[in-house]
């Protein structure tokens, strides 16, 4: 067997032993949970593509005004004395957003790299085949894999100063504890000067908020089912996806909006060997959508060694693109 095709095999085969490491672990744990950053498989990327669209899910809107009507605000937030520079993007999906930032630049002559991070190594395909196309005088460097991993390579690839976009309000994937050392590892791993552009899905009209994920089509509910569907594939399960139900909640105090799975029978899966019991209406911890107020943003720089230098809001003040500075 030729050696890159073994390098290759073994690679997949160690991030198929992390991804049933992770779901057994979860399955065990009281309440049972599975981690969101599983949902992107390929038909995973499909349906969220779905859920961007929906008119409920304004975030995206939200963002996507941003980055489309005030360009020019969020490329002059990064630039500094024309110093070349890597634009790394965490988690960076189909890039539609940053995209705009993107043309921006290499428009204006900018020296950067661009390093988008995902763990999904379609959408890089995808990602690589868009700008090839689109973006011809873009230089491109695609990393596939988990956020910390991917950024000790970028900047071992590379000593320039580094601007890091997190976007889509993903940060409130996490709560307000893992928020908290997410952003205090980053500060860690990058240099004083660093950039970090960050978004926050701002509190407002609870209503608004619970539509988005709650959607009458039931296409979020068919991104939290999907998972089932992937961990029946990929590790030899047997999930019956009919026996689980989506469960949406969003408390407006503290700004927590979480979706649960509801075992809707007793039943036993199993995954591969292991046997995994669910008791009727026992639910499965998927996901954490945080929203922030502006007191929570500020703290949440303060605590992790940032100090925000802007902060731009789209047109209804709904969402918040912030951008910190390693202090």
């Amino acid at each position: 067997m030729n050696s890159q095709l073994d390098t290759e095999l073994q690679t997949e085969t160690v991030t198929m032993d992390v991804f049933r490491s992770d779901v057994l672990e979860g399955l065990n744990n009281s309440p049972k949970k599975l981690f969101s950053k599983y949902f992107y498989d390929k038909t995973g990327d499909k349906i969220f593509q779905q859920i961007m669209n929906m008119p409920e899910y304004y975030l995206t809107h939200c963002e996507l005004d941003i980055f489309k009507n005030k360009t020019k605000e969020l490329a002059d937030s990064i630039l500094s004395n024309d110093i070349p520079f890597d634009l790394i993007e965490l988690g960076a999906g189909d890039a539609m957003k940053s995209s705009y930032l993107l043309k921006h630049l290499v428009d204006k002559g900018v020296d950067f790299t661009y390093m988008p991070i995902d763990i999904s190594g379609n959408i890089l395909s995808v990602l690589n085949e868009k700008f090839r196309d689109e973006l011809p005088s873009l230089k491109i460097i695609s990393l596939e894999g988990d956020y910390f991993d991917m950024l000790d390579k970028a900047t071992s690839i590379s000593k320039r100063r580094k601007v890091v976009l997190f976007l889509g309000g993903n940060i409130g994937n996490m709560d307000l504890e893992e928020s908290n050392h997410f952003c205090r590892e980053l500060s860690r791993k990058l240099s004083p000067g660093d950039l970090l552009l960050i978004g926050f899905d701002l509190k407002k009209n609870p209503h608004t908020i619970l539509n988005a994920y709650n959607d009458a089509a039931g296409i979020t509910a068919s991104f939290n089912l999907n998972l089932l569907v992937r961990i029946n594939r990929e590790l030899n399960a047997d999930f019956d996806v009919s026996r689980f139900q989506h469960y949406q909640t969003y408390d407006p105090v503290s700004g927590a909006c979480k979706s649960y799975l509801v075992s809707l029978a007793k039943q036993h899966v199993h995954i591969g060997s292991t046997v995994v019991k669910f008791e009727e209406n026992e639910l499965i911890d998927m996901e954490v959508s945080q929203k922030f107020s502006q007191e929570d943003i500020s703290k949440l720089a303060k605590d992790s060694s940032f100090h925000i230098l802007n902060e731009i809001k789209d047109s209804k003040s709904w969402f918040v693109d912030s951008v910190w500075q390693v202090v």
